[in-house]
C-alpha cells in the first residue's frame, strides 16, 4: 500500500485517467473529490463489502430452497403423488 500526505488543494492522479483530490480536512474527518471516466465504478468499500455479503447470503438461501424442492419432489415420486 502506498501511503502519501497531502494538504487541501493537492491532489492523485491513479493510472492516468483518475484524479484524487483533496477538498478539505476537518478533524478526523477528510473530504475528497474524484474525476474519473465514466466507464470506472466508484464504490464505497464497506458499501461494496455490504452487497457482496448480501448476494452470497442469497446464493446460501436459494441452494437452500432447491435442496428443499428437491426432497419434496422426490417424496411426491416416492409415494405416487404427482
Amino acid at each position: 500500500m502506498l501511503v502519501l500526505s497531502r494538504k487541501p488543494g493537492q491532489a492523485l492522479l491513479v493510472g492516468g485517467r483518475i484524479v484524487i483530490k483533496i477538498v478539505e480536512i476537518r478533524g478526523q474527518q477528510v473530504r475528497i473529490g474524484i474525476e474519473a471516466p465514466e466507464d470506472v465504478s466508484i464504490v464505497r468499500q464497506e458499501l461494496h463489502e455490504q452487497v457482496g455479503d448480501a448476494n452470497k447470503a442469497a446464493v446460501a438461501r436459494g441452494a437452500q430452497d432447491a435442496s428443499r424442492l428437491v426432497t419434496r419432489m422426490r417424496d411426491k415420486k416416492r409415494s405416487g403423488r404427482s
